[in-house]
């Protein structure tokens, strides 16, 4: 109507009630309610988390029906939901024992909570009086370099449409898939390689095939040896660290030596001319067991 006041929609916007009485009241002065996130898994490779990359998702969601207006009826009229006389609430009464019972409320079941129905005839044709349509939408998800496992990528206000709802995000939860090669520890990277006894004595180099598929050539410094269970470190290798893609972690190679199961006398003996001598143990005959 024509500008008329209502003193009641200010108590309605204060307590967030639907006002009682009429054809399912004003909707003015409604405090509007929150949709719900909706937060969907979003898969990702380490490779993908290196070099980013764009991912193009098809979702369907909820939104307003634009032929009534989000009214769900033709004429845009509605009716006071009989089952819960227009509050959108259920109040049910539980008995847990003698003397005791338990009160609950729930949304009404009749009007899915909106404390309104509309008539059969009335229905708008498009959105059958449900006052939202199914919608197909692409959004296009942009994973930046050095983004994190478990890292939240959200669009605001996207997720399913209601009437009095101020619409909620769709949220995607980056989920790293584990690398057949590579683990990740923040913006550093981790490999694992085996070397020969003689490579780690003598020395070693071998190609390493990185994320973006650059080859490494990897070696030892001359008359380096590695022992077992060390590390090599090598800087400005390791993850692109997000929001400062041009800066990057470290790359660390753990070693394993594979030692052989046996030496033959020969070669026990050239390995004792060429390496330092063993330590000499004297022990009494009293100390032999």
């Amino acid at each position: 109507g024509g500008g008329v006041h209502d003193p009641f929609d200010i108590f309605s916007s204060f307590f967030g009630g639907a006002r009682v009485g009429g054809g399912g009241g004003s909707s003015r002065g409604r405090r509007q309610r929150r949709g719900e996130d909706v937060v969907h898994p979003l898969k990702v490779t380490l490779e993908d988390l290196y070099l980013g990359t764009t991912k193009k998702l098809s979702l369907s969601r909820n939104v307003l029906c634009g032929k009534c207006n989000a009214k769900g009826s033709k004429s845009g009229a509605s009716l006071k939901c009989p089952s819960c006389q227009g509050t959108g609430m259920k109040v049910t009464i539980r008995q847990l024992g003698p003397g005791m019972i338990q009160q609950m409320q729930q949304p009404c079941t009749g009007c899915k909570g909106t404390g309104e129905t509309i008539n059969d005839r009335d229905r708008c044709p498009q959105c059958k009086g449900e006052k939202v349509v199914q919608e197909k939408k692409v959004l296009e998800v942009h994973v930046d370099k050095g983004m994190q496992n478990g890292q939240k990528i959200t669009f605001p206000g996207e997720a399913d449409e209601a009437p009095d709802t101020v619409t909620g995000d769709i949220v995607f939860v980056l989920q790293e898939k584990e690398h057949t090669k590579f683990k990740r520890k923040g913006e550093d990277l981790f490999l694992e390689h085996t070397l020969s006894l003689t490579e780690s004595l003598c020395g070693f180099q071998f190609v390493l095939s990185h994320l973006d598929g650059r080859q490494l050539l990897i070696k030892s410094l001359p008359g380096e040896t590695v022992k077992p269970n060390s590390y090599k470190g090598i800087n400005d290798e390791g993850m692109p660290l997000y929001q400062r893609p041009f800066m990057k972690g470290k790359l660390y190679i753990h070693f394993t030596v594979e030692f052989p199961d046996f030496l033959s006398g020969d070669q026990v003996a050239a390995l004792e001319k060429i390496l330092p001598a063993k330590p000499q143990t004297q022990l009494t005959e009293m100390e032999i067991d």
